[in-house]
């Protein structure tokens, strides 16, 4: 009897996800900023987002309508992971439609308790890591004169992007209320902003060594010997002043200063200290 039933439940969860309905939840979610609001956030778009496998999950409007005003509910999550908590919430409504004594709270209550930690992870990976390394790689190529730069970020970020989107809904639909169960018992969502950190960090290090260029043009003479200030960094301290350069504006961005007196600071410091013959000029 209980293999009939898994038998059953299988067969049901493969009618209602169909490739149709993978297909509407991939192109609807990218409306999910749409709407946005800062009473509701994301609440409309994520609901218009799962409407279509709602209305099949729910023939009965009463239902159906219920389970549409369930989803108005504040929501607000990188939008990159937005799929796996639509997947998710899809196969508890699933479960909630065969059971009536399922508390449809619970689904509201996951997607509460999702926002924080899958949104510390998409910040993490796209923002702060994928974003990153696309970037890194198309601007190296367009710093050569190449114009592909900006066509190979594109296509980097978007493969990623998309390859994700599709992905996390499958995953979340297929692994339900075991997921969270699962990440709770083996820490993952800590394990995976940890790595996703580490590497992003690296990258921006990496990124900072190639792409930030500031040298000096000081020198001066030492016993008739004329000592060119910026070999001597070189030879202690290989890109030290790009370094420095970087620190002081964390530093001021730390501080509140925002960011394009921080750029326009730069260009007023470059300009100067070049005319005066302290940087080199490029």
């Amino acid at each position: 009897m209980a293999t009939q039933n898994t038998d059953l439940k299988e067969a049901k969860k493969d009618a209602i996800m169909t490739p149709d309905m993978y297909r509407s939840m991939f192109l609807r979610q990218f409306t999910s900023q749409c709407s946005q609001s800062y009473d509701k956030m994301m609440a409309m778009g994520f609901m218009y987002t799962i409407q279509k496998p709602l209305r099949k999950i729910y023939p009965n409007d009463d239902d159906y309508y219920a389970a549409l005003d369930r989803h108005t509910e504040f929501f607000n999550i990188t939008p990159h992971v937005l799929p796996f908590v639509a997947g998710l919430t899809v196969s508890m409504e699933e479960q909630a439609a065969a059971d009536k004594n399922f508390d449809t709270s619970s689904i509201n209550a996951m997607k509460v308790g999702l926002m924080g930690p899958l949104s510390g992870i998409g910040d993490s990976f796209y923002w702060g890591t994928f974003r990153v390394v696309a970037a890194g790689i198309g601007i190296g190529i367009a710093s050569t004169g190449n114009p592909l730069g900006p066509i190979v970020y594109a296509l980097i970020y978007s493969v990623i992007n998309f390859a994700t989107r599709i992905v996390a809904a499958h995953l979340g639909y297929d692994l339900g209320t075991k997921f969270l169960q699962q990440s709770e018992e083996n820490n993952l969502m800590s394990r995976m902003t940890h790595a996703a950190g580490v590497l992003g960090m690296t990258v921006i290090g990496a990124m900072i060594a190639a792409q930030v260029s500031l040298s000096t043009a000081l020198t001066f003479d030492v016993g008739g010997s004329e000592i060119v200030l910026q070999d001597l960094f070189d030879s202690i301290f290989p890109g030290l002043l790009p370094l420095l350069a970087t620190f002081a504006c964390v530093a001021l961005y730390k501080k509140g200063v925002k960011t394009i007196w921080i750029i326009l600071g730069i260009f007023a410091i470059c300009i100067i200290g070049t005319g005066l013959g302290v940087f080199a000029a490029a």
